[in-house]
């Protein structure tokens, strides 16, 4: 069956979600996360889009961005999604696909700002709603740089937040009330397909993966892939959403610590 096309239309945002192949937790290491946002600030410059959210979580990013021309939201993601996934592979010592399927895309007017707060609400409060932390601050987030109106180098404000008040410290206290006061829907109860009784005793024996002879093997333990261009990226975008800066600037290079 062929694909829908996608709805573009001039001065629109796009919520995005891309999820991993298999919903496998691939995100999980930060080597993955910080080359992600390196990764996302090489395709601003190639595209010029402006990013307005972003939650790398452990096997799926959530994106809200505006391209320049409707007809860039493809070319991006492809080329997002393709260069993210040759250097993930290669990180990872495996092959094929990363990404699961098809991105997720839903758009609407830039100029509709109840969904827009309510997208970036949504967006920002995805770790909380996971239970892996209780408040919105999370260092592969950009709830940071609207709370303490901080430059990431990769986001920016969104036009509605701008709106919430004459100034910009009143905007960002109001977009954290906004945020307190979210309370996430519970999830669906599983359910339960045919065969699940059938085959829950039964496990398949994994093939033992051969690499191809010639094939470079980079396995986490012997993986040094300090850039110091992708870690200057991930380091002013972490460093500006994160909820303890201090503390958590001690895990990159002492060399590139610049405050």
């Amino acid at each position: 069956m062929p694909r829908h096309p996608r709805t573009l239309i001039p001065s629109y945002c796009y919520h995005i979600t891309t999820r991993c192949n298999n919903r496998d937790f691939r995100l999980v290491r930060e080597e993955c996360r910080d080359v992600l946002l390196y990764a996302i600030h090489k395709c601003q410059v190639k595209y010029g889009f402006k990013l307005y959210a972003l939650c790398i979580m452990s096997n799926h990013v959530h994106y809200l961005l505006e391209p320049a021309q409707p007809q860039d939201l493809p070319k991006i993601m492809h080329w997002l999604n393709w260069y993210t996934a040759m250097c993930f592979n290669r990180m990872l010592n495996r092959s094929g696909h990363f990404w699961e399927k098809r991105y997720h895309s839903t758009g609407f007017p830039n100029t509709d700002k109840r969904r827009a707060l309510n997208t970036l609400r949504y967006i920002h409060a995805n770790p909380k709603a996971a239970k892996m932390q209780q408040g919105f601050f999370y260092d592969y987030s950009n709830y940071g740089s609207y709370e303490r109106l901080t430059n990431d180098g990769i986001s920016q404000w969104h036009p509605a937040f701008l709106a919430l008040g004459a100034t910009i410290e009143i905007c960002a206290r109001a977009y954290r009330r906004f945020c307190q006061r979210y309370k996430p829907k519970p999830k669906p109860p599983k359910r339960i397909y045919w065969g699940t009784n059938l085959l829950a005793k039964l496990r398949l024996k994994r093939k033992v993966h051969k690499p191809s002879p010639g094939q470079t093997r980079l396995p986490w333990d012997d993986w040094d892939g300090v850039d110091p261009e992708i870690q200057a990226v991930a380091m002013k975008f972490v460093l500006a959403n994160c909820l303890n800066p201090e503390v958590v600037k001690t895990r990159y290079e002492p060399d590139f610590i610049q405050l």
